[in-house]
C-alpha cells in the first residue's frame, strides 16, 4: 500500500472496490483496511497472507452481516475457502468491528490505491 503502482500478484484494488461496493449495496455501514496491509502504509513492505477488512455492520446480530457479505461477493465470482473469501486466489477476511476496532474504522485515514478510494487504519 505504500505505493500506487499496480501489482499483478496482489489484487488489492479489487478488494478495496468490493469493500466500497458493500457500503453502496447497504450491506455494511463503513470499512477500513486493517492488519498487515494497513501497516505496510507506514512501514517497509513485507509479505502478508491476506487482507483484513474491518467493517461496521448494519445489524448487530451474532453473524453481523457476514452471510450477506459472503453471498454478495460470491455472486461476483469470489470463492469461499475456510473463513476467507478469495479474489483471484488472494484471501480476504471480513471482520466485524466493535469497541476499539470500530473506533479505528471510524477514524481511518483516507487513501487512494490505484485510483480506488479506500480507508486504512491509522498508525495509532
Amino acid at each position: 500500500m505504500a505505493t500506487n503502482e499496480p501489482s499483478d500478484s496482489l489484487p488489492l484494488a479489487d478488494v478495496l472496490r468490493a469493500a466500497n461496493d458493500l457500503v453502496t449495496a447497504g450491506l455494511i455501514e463503513d470499512w477500513a483496511l486493517g492488519g498487515a496491509l494497513a501497516a505496510i502504509y507506514y512501514v517497509e513492505p513485507f509479505i502478508t497472507y491476506d487482507a483484513d477488512i474491518f467493517f461496521i455492520p448494519k445489524d448487530s446480530g451474532l453473524t453481523a452481516g457476514i452471510p450477506a457479505i459472503y453471498a454478495h461477493l460470491q455472486t461476483q465470482g469470489w470463492e469461499v475457502e475456510g473463513d476467507h473469501l478469495l479474489v483471484r486466489g488472494f484471501p480476504v477476511q471480513f471482520l466485524a468491528a466493535s469497541g476499539l476496532t470500530e473506533e479505528a474504522v471510524r477514524e481511518a485515514e483516507r487513501i487512494d490505491y490505484e485510483g480506488v478510494p479506500a480507508r486504512g487504519f491509522r498508525a495509532e
